[in-house]
């Protein structure tokens, strides 16, 4: 699998703060990530680029420049959220802006908790919305609780944190991504985590005069395998390993579902790659049971719910998941495109606003159709239900897979699938199966 975009993401953004260069092995340069280099360069890091390596010449926050201009995130919500809280002790100004979904994403939940730690800050519809400004200062530590297990916002907190004076403690309510806390840990840093109750954490960490890392690994993205994991199950007579695949229990939570499913698939732990657990998954054609996702899980597989949701309508009986809000606020509404692709498909669905009920079909389904609205993941799980289909299903953009898996259409064509283009103005469509 190519580079897991979230360690990607992070490695450069710690990297630009590290006491001297970083290596980075098995970086992901897609459209997300390249974003956060260009970011990371308007700050005046210097950033050496070959093939999936890179060498970040970190310089440690107080070598951080102002930028010249605004800068651009394009597509990607982890860099919007995450650099406000690295810069928060700056005192510059640096104002970040992205594309069309980027700038209906909501920002008040990392602006309202840098306000309080010191740092200045301001955005659209009442420093809610993108684009956003921020001038830092002097930060001091706060005890912050999030409303909703927030892998982002959490992050913002914990960058934020490395510069502020005293503790900085942030509650969750469910585990979410840690990724943040292990590449701090990783360099140097203090952070703890504690459990409290039913899932809920205490994430603690403490200011560091400087950060070291010397060379970074970054494992396969398991969010990428996960739409390889799903296709072997649902197409007939197919068998996929995938090695050297990060497997952080944070992020692994489909695995989970799937097994409960009654799902095909063996996993092996091979070690680490840097500070994250790696191995391998394989994963064969198999029937499956319907089953329920809840909040608790939900953070745990919050990239990889429409491919739950599509192994469901092919499940007998009806599954269920709830407290799923958020992915509404995703790239796209993905609640909303995933009802209407499952019904494309003939699938029965009713729609909540934090969830659906999927009643599945074991005999899966002749083709359908999905507008991806520019959202990588749609468009993506749309090809894995052509893949699955008896006559195709057409994704109106494959353009848009590049934010976080730019060789997506040639890795379907190697396992076996087929693309077959579609002409239409105005868009790059095509029928995978």
């Amino acid at each position: 699998m190519p580079g897991d975009k979230s360690v990607s993401h992070r490695a450069v953004l710690l990297g630009a703060v590290n006491d001297g260069p970083v290596a980075v092995k098995g970086f992901l340069r897609s459209a997300d990530t390249l974003a956060t280099v260009a970011a990371a360069r308007a700050l005046g890091v210097q950033v050496d680029e070959q093939d999936d390596s890179l060498v970040v010449h970190g310089r440690g926050w107080d070598g951080l420049r102002e930028p010249e201009n605004v800068i651009d995130v394009a597509n990607s919500g982890t860099l919007i959220r995450l650099l406000p809280g690295l810069i928060a002790s700056r005192d510059m100004l640096c104002v970040l802006t992205g594309d069309a979904s980027i700038r209906r994403r909501p920002m008040a939940r990392v602006l309202e908790p840098l306000t309080a730690m010191g740092a200045t800050v301001a955005g659209r519809r009442g420093n809610t919305l993108p684009p956003v400004a921020v001038r830092g200062g002097a930060l001091r530590g706060i005890s912050h609780t999030l409303a909703v297990a927030s892998a982002q916002v959490k992050s913002c907190i914990l960058l934020a944190g490395l510069r502020a004076a005293g503790e900085t403690v942030v509650t969750e309510p469910a585990p979410s991504r840690d990724h943040t806390e292990r590449m701090i840990r990783f360099a140097g840093g203090r952070v703890e985590r504690e459990e409290i109750a039913a899932g809920a954490g205490v994430i603690r960490v403490w200011p560091v005069d400087s950060l070291l890392m010397g060379m970074l690994a970054v494992p396969g993205d398991f969010s990428s395998a996960a739409f390889f994991v799903v296709a072997a199950i649902l197409v007939p007579d197919s068998e996929i390993s995938i090695t050297d695949v990060g497997l952080n229990p944070t992020r692994t939570g489909l695995l989970k579902v799937l097994e409960r499913m009654g799902a095909a698939v063996e996993v092996k732990m091979g070690g680490e790659a840097g500070p994250e657990p790696v191995g391998s998954v394989t994963s064969r054609t198999c029937e499956l049971s319907a089953t329920d996702v809840d909040a608790t899980e939900v953070p745990s597989l919050i990239d990889e719910l429409p491919l739950f949701l599509l192994a469901a309508a092919k499940a007998k009986g009806v599954s269920r998941l709830r407290g799923a809000a958020e992915l509404r606020a995703k790239e796209s509404d993905r609640l909303r495109s995933m009802a209407a692709l499952l019904r494309a498909l003939g699938g029965k669905v009713v729609e909540y606003p934090d969830g659906m009920d999927v009643e599945g079909d074991p005999r899966g389904w002749d083709g359908g159709s999905i507008v991806a609205e520019a959202d990588h993941r749609l468009a993506m799980v749309g090809a894995i239900a052509g893949a699955a289909s008896r006559d195709g299903v057409l994704v109106d953009d494959v353009g848009c897979m590049t934010v976080s898996y730019p060789g997506f259409t040639k890795t379907v064509v190697e396992l076996g699938g087929s693309w077959n283009a579609v002409s239409a103005t105005g868009g790059r469509p095509a029928a995978a199966s």
